[in-house]
């Protein structure tokens, strides 16, 4: 009869630590018999994930679990990428059902389970891996979320990123500098340009991208003070007067908030068009020459340009809202 030995305290602080899962190397470093491990996992007390990879309980790890899985089978200079990362770092909203774990060049992984294992090229990417577990940095992550996504997406990503206070447009524009090949290069630095400049969201982006250059629109001041001082406004075109509101939100809450913003906008001389997201993404030809008339109304002597989604519609069509 084998006497039971029990887990030292660093493994079992070490597993809590990387959600409930340890490699047999750091079962070893912390003083831990494998044979003692393998008893464990005989007597289902642990679960072996995957080849020199326990989980320390019987039912199925977490996902952050099976994340540190792949990043300890990867080896030490392993780390979380792409929608994995993003996850982590909060610009992903579900769990990616694939985990990419990226490894050196000329490391080769395969492992049956959740995990993807790409290999990277050196100076792609900053080799730090900060987080736990180990990932790859906001700039790099945002920019692998960028190049896997359709240019319609790529506004609510940068918004997204800089407004949650982890980076800065700036510091995702060097990292875009310092990549040799990227999908999307144009537009990417025009986008981080504007966020640069003070826009905030990603209708705000749209609309820029969508309706105001292309229609050749003046250019309007972006989260400007109202004349009294008092609230932001998201585009003023203050030599006519003329103020548009960018809503993003898909249910009507706020509604009186902004009929109060309105009337005050009214009352301070000022005229407000109001657009929502399916506006913006659906109709910005539309939204263009309604911005336009309201302009020229007010004191603008030119007239809007076709862009070409709309070089070919008629008047009408321009006009159905």
């Amino acid at each position: 009869m084998h006497h039971r030995q029990d887990p030292p305290d660093d493994v079992l602080r070490t597993a809590v630590a990387q959600g409930g899962v340890i490699s047999a190397e750091q079962v070893v470093l912390l003083g831990y018999s494998l044979r003692c491990a393998d008893r464990l996992v005989n007597q289902r007390s642990w679960n072996r994930l995957a080849r020199g990879i326990y989980h320390l309980g019987a039912g199925e790890p977490t996902w952050v679990g099976q994340a540190w899985a792949g990043a300890l089978m990867g080896g030490t200079v392993a780390r979380l990428g792409f929608r994995a990362a993003g996850f982590l770092w909060g610009f992903v909203d579900e769990p990616p059902a694939s985990i990419s774990v990226l490894v050196p060049h000329g490391r080769l992984h395969r492992h049956p389970g959740p995990w993807t294992f790409q290999q990277e090229r050196p100076g792609v990417r900053l080799s730090r891996s900060p987080g736990s577990p180990p990932r790859t940095t906001v700039e790099d992550t945002v920019l692998d979320l960028c190049s896997l996504a359709r240019p319609r997406d790529l506004a609510g990503l940068l918004s997204r990123a800089v407004q949650s206070r982890r980076t800065t447009a700036l510091r995702i524009e060097e990292r875009l500098g310092d990549r040799a090949r990227m999908p999307h290069r144009q537009l990417l630095q025009q986008m981080l340009q504007d966020v640069g400049d003070g826009a905030e969201s990603a209708l705000e982006l749209r609309y820029l991208r969508d309706v105001q250059r292309p229609h050749h629109l003046p250019p309007a001041r972006r989260q400007a003070r109202g004349r009294r001082g008092q609230e932001f406004r998201d585009m003023r075109y203050e030599a006519f007067g003329t103020i548009v509101e960018l809503d993003g939100r898909l249910h009507i809450l706020g509604r009186f908030r902004d009929m109060d913003r309105d009337n005050a906008t009214l009352l301070e001389g000022d005229l407000t068009l109001r657009y929502g997201w399916p506006d913006i993404t659906e109709r910005p030809c539309q939204v263009a020459r309604q911005v336009a008339a309201l302009l020229i109304a007010r004191g603008w002597t030119e007239v809007p340009t076709r862009c070409t989604r709309c070089a070919g519609a008629t008047d009408r069509d321009l006009h159905d809202f």
